[in-house]
């Protein structure tokens, strides 16, 4: 469980600080960032878990995300792992396709080869990464959040879905709301998980909503000029999902907004607000 610092930052009144470990999880060195506002000695604060969509690292959001003044005055910790296992031995996609493979773990616990050696994201953010945060940050546990962008998103609804009572308040950015019924989805889950789509229930926010899981309040933001919406994101899905399961549900769509970090920092500080609403 130790770690090493990359590098640490001032940043809006607290510690933007980069650290490096060793996961047992997916055998592999594991990057990450986080956030921590200037607090009183002592003081154990609410965090925000941020997982980030295809291709991205911890650096996109730590980079391009403009959360920390949100954070800083809102006293939340904000953490953002990265979205793969990495390094030497680590199976990637054929092609090296972007949608599949580095950079694209989809947050499954892989279980066909050759990716069932490393690629078991569920594991490291679930319950690997958690522990490490709370044994070394002043974090209060009792006072989680979660939050994604698109292949994030899908990893911070159905994470929530899968351990009620663990997040207080649940948010998303342009996330895929049902992986069963998109093009990604389908080739991330039978290159994962194999072809028996029962098995891909457990990631699937649609389906797990369906199966009677059920989250406190969610917020989800969609631009409307994002070009995955029809074909990949299908926000429709998880307002009839929800609609249906009387799942409480705020969904709004953003006009003349894309998939970017553009759009995602436009409303970032709005999500922390509520966040921290949520948290106590």
């Amino acid at each position: 469980m130790t770690f090493e610092t990359l590098s640490t930052n001032r940043s809006h009144g607290g510690t933007q600080g980069v650290y490096q470990h060793a996961s047992s999880s997916t055998g592999t060195g594991m990057t990450f960032s986080v956030f921590v506002p200037d607090h009183a000695p002592g003081a154990k604060l609410p965090v925000i878990w941020y997982l980030s969509g295809l291709t991205c690292t911890h650096a996109n959001v730590t980079e391009k995300g403009e959360f920390r003044a949100a954070c800083a005055e809102l006293g939340l910790i904000f953490v953002a792992p990265d979205t793969s296992p990495r390094g030497d031995g680590v199976a990637d996609d054929a092609e090296a396709a972007y949608d599949f493979g580095l950079g694209a773990g989809f947050y499954v616990n892989a279980t066909q080869a050759p990716f069932a050696t490393h690629y078991r994201m569920r594991d490291y953010v679930e319950h690997e990464l958690p522990a490490l945060i709370a044994a070394e940050f002043p974090v209060d546990m009792s006072r989680q959040g979660i939050m994604g962008h698109s292949m994030g998103g899908h990893g911070a609804l159905t994470i929530a879905l899968r351990n009620p009572g663990q997040f207080k308040s649940v948010s998303a950015f342009a996330p895929i709301v049902s992986p069963m019924n998109c093009p990604w989805g389908h080739k991330a889950l039978s290159g994962y998980l194999g072809d028996d789509q029962s098995v891909w229930e457990d990631y699937d926010a649609c389906a797990l909503i369906r199966r009677g899981a059920r989250l406190d309040d969610l917020l989800v933001d969609q631009g409307e000029a994002d070009n995955f919406l029809g074909e990949q994101l299908k926000p429709e899905l998880l307002e009839a999902a929800c609609q249906t399961a009387g799942q409480k549900l705020t969904l709004r769509r953003q006009s003349g907004y894309d998939h970017s970090y553009y759009f995602i920092s436009t409303f970032m500080a709005d999500h922390l607000r509520w966040h921290r609403a949520r948290l106590g």
